[in-house]
Parts: C-alpha cells; sequence; structure tokens
C-alpha cells in the first residue's frame, strides 16, 4: 500500500510539474501576442502620424474655357437659383483639366452663394489620375471666396487615397491663383 501512495504522489507530482509548463508556456506566449499586437499598433500609429505630416501644397492657376449659366427656377421677390456647367484649365503644381457643376443663387443684386463638385483630371505634384473636389462659395463685391475639400474616395490612378482642402479668391481677371494642401491615406 505504501508502494502504491508513494507511485500515485510521485506520478501526481510529475502531472502537476507538465501542468505548470504547460501554463507557464500559455501566459508567455500570451504576453508575447499582446507585445506584437502592440508594436503592430504603434507601427500603424506611426505610418499614419507619417502620413498625416507629409502633407503637401499644391500652387497653381487657372483660367476658365467654358461657363454656360442656366436659370432653372426664378419666381418674383425670391432669390433666383441657377445652374452652371463650367471647364477649367490648370497650370502649375495642378496641371489638366476641371469638369465643375454648380447650383447659384442670386441674394441681391451682385451677390451669391454656390455650392459645386469638380472633377479635376491631370496631375497633382507629378501623380496622375483624377479627383473630385467640393466647392462651397460666395460671390461678393466682385469676387468669389471658395472653400475646396477633395471628396475622400474620388481618387483614381497614382490619386488613389488623396484627402486635402484648399480655395481661392478670384476677381474678374484671369489667371486666377489657388491652393490645395493634401496628403494620401
Amino acid at each position: 500500500m505504501k508502494v502504491f501512495v508513494s507511485g500515485s504522489l510521485t506520478a501526481i507530482g510529475s502531472c502537476m510539474r507538465i501542468i505548470s509548463i504547460v501554463v507557464l508556456v500559455i501566459t508567455v506566449s500570451a504576453l508575447a501576442l499582446t507585445q506584437v499586437k502592440t508594436r503592430d499598433a504603434n507601427q500603424k500609429t506611426q505610418v499614419t502620424r507619417e502620413t498625416t505630416s507629409m502633407r503637401k501644397q499644391a500652387k497653381a492657376t487657372f483660367g476658365l474655357k467654358s461657363w454656360d449659366e442656366k436659370t432653372y427656377n426664378e419666381i418674383e421677390a425670391a432669390p433666383k437659383l441657377t445652374r452652371v456647367s463650367a471647364t477649367k484649365s490648370y497650370q502649375g503644381d495642378i496641371e489638366g483639366e476641371g469638369k465643375l457643376e454648380y447650383l447659384m443663387m442670386y441674394r441681391t443684386a451682385g451677390s451669391a452663394s454656390f455650392m459645386g463638385l469638380e472633377r479635376v483630371s491631370g496631375s497633382v505634384g507629378g501623380r496622375s489620375g483624377s479627383f473630385v473636389r467640393q466647392h462651397s462659395g460666395t460671390f461678393e463685391d466682385g469676387v468669389a471666396k471658395v472653400i475646396l475639400s477633395v471628396v475622400p474616395g474620388s481618387g483614381t490612378g497614382d490619386l488613389r487615397g488623396m484627402r486635402g482642402e484648399g480655395g481661392f479668391n478670384a476677381g474678374h481677371q484671369p489667371p486666377y491663383a489657388m491652393t490645395l494642401d493634401y496628403g494620401f491615406e
């Protein structure tokens, strides 16, 4: 009986050592996996910071190749609503052509509010493709003030993943100067 109990205790001791080793291996593996995930998350954060900090500013001029404006709603004692189809040509850090559609509301004599979408095809900073910009602006005292933002997901070719903001103030004397601060996802 004593031999049997002693043998059982030895077997139990061996099992306990094996269980302890297994628990230790699992704990070390879990710790290592957590460190790998943390390192990967830190690398992704660093890449995001680098991408965001690598923004550039494009400076360009543009001219209007065409401007076709038509009234689509006009009633007495209310602002006139018009639609514009325009084509723009770009030179500088932005090279190419833009196809633009504006919706405009004339508030008082000589002033207006407008919004639009423009697809620019060509190149930005030497990268070729196309992208869409959203325009939001006003026209007062002979000057158009426009805020631009690149529509996320609109980039094609080398401009895929492009994001950006910019704008311009334009009077009646072309060429018109504009800037676009941009980067890529």
